[in-house]
């Protein structure tokens, strides 16, 4: 029998989560336990009514979340919120939820995973947050149209799309930097100049970003907050599968952002 015990060490290990420095909200780590029993995982992008339901429906009782419970933050247990506490204690469900330590995760991270994806290989850090470095970075020679298109055949298939900045027909990536989510940001704007970066990639960002970017000389490919996330939930409970010779099912709920 796996115990629910056993997982949670073994995650709070490999992803250093006592140790990665992460928003308030985040509460990375279990979340809620169960009885102590893992059977089955299931893992979704982000905690809601539609992922316990599906937890439910897969039979599961753990789930995996990159945005976790208190994501929103303190909030009464009424409603919705009531309705999914309610259902994963009565199905004996547990939650484990993991923010920047899966990010940044040389292994199972959003980061790099999303750079396997787009074929183009990293070769240092990026994104510094906290004195932690989430993103990944790289150099290339591919032009930023075929980048583009790759990244929104990603995109698309995990329910999403791609916007990018305004670039030349004939411009190639050279210098690239990865962070996922919501990515753009000041910090990772002045990273990249500083950097040398031509393209970044990210999940998603404000306008004000994109007008900081054609100002700064880069191309920002906005290619989905919840797409580029998808990638390591889904890494992290196949790999648990595998050491522990359980089942898996990821449960897809695309945003739309």
């Amino acid at each position: 029998m796996t115990t629910t015990t056993e997982v949670v060490r073994y995650l709070d290990d490999i992803l250093e989560t006592a140790a990665i420095p992460d928003y308030p909200n985040a509460l990375n780590g279990l979340q809620l336990q169960n009885s102590g029993r893992i059977t089955k995982v299931a893992a979704c992008v982000d905690f809601s009514g539609k992922a316990v339901n599906g937890v439910i429906d897969t039979d599961s009782d753990l789930l995996l979340v990159h945005h976790g419970m208190f994501w929103p933050g303190a909030r009464p247990l009424t409603g919705p919120f009531y309705d999914s506490i309610r259902k994963l204690l009565e199905n004996d469900i547990a939650v484990y939820s993991t923010h920047l330590p899966l990010d940044r995760h040389p292994e199972f991270g959003n980061n790099v995973l999303l750079s396997e994806e787009l074929g183009i290989a990293p070769s240092g850090e990026f994104a510094s947050y906290k004195g932690k470095s989430i993103g990944v970075r790289g150099e290339s020679d591919v032009a930023t149209a075929d980048l583009v298109a790759r990244a929104r055949t990603f995109a698309e298939a995990h329910g999403g799309s791609v916007i990018a900045t305004p670039f030349d027909a004939q411009q190639r990536t050279l210098r690239w930097a990865i962070c996922t989510g919501g990515g753009a940001s000041a910090e990772t704007l002045q990273e990249a100049a500083a950097t040398g970066v031509d393209t970044l990639i990210v999940g998603e960002g404000p306008h004000w970003t994109a007008v900081e970017a054609l100002e700064l000389g880069i191309t920002i490919i906005y290619a989905g907050h919840y797409a580029t996330e998808t990638l390591g939930v889904r890494a992290l409970a196949q790999h648990l599968a595998e050491r522990y010779g359980l089942e898996w099912t990821m449960i897809d709920a695309p945003t739309g952002l």
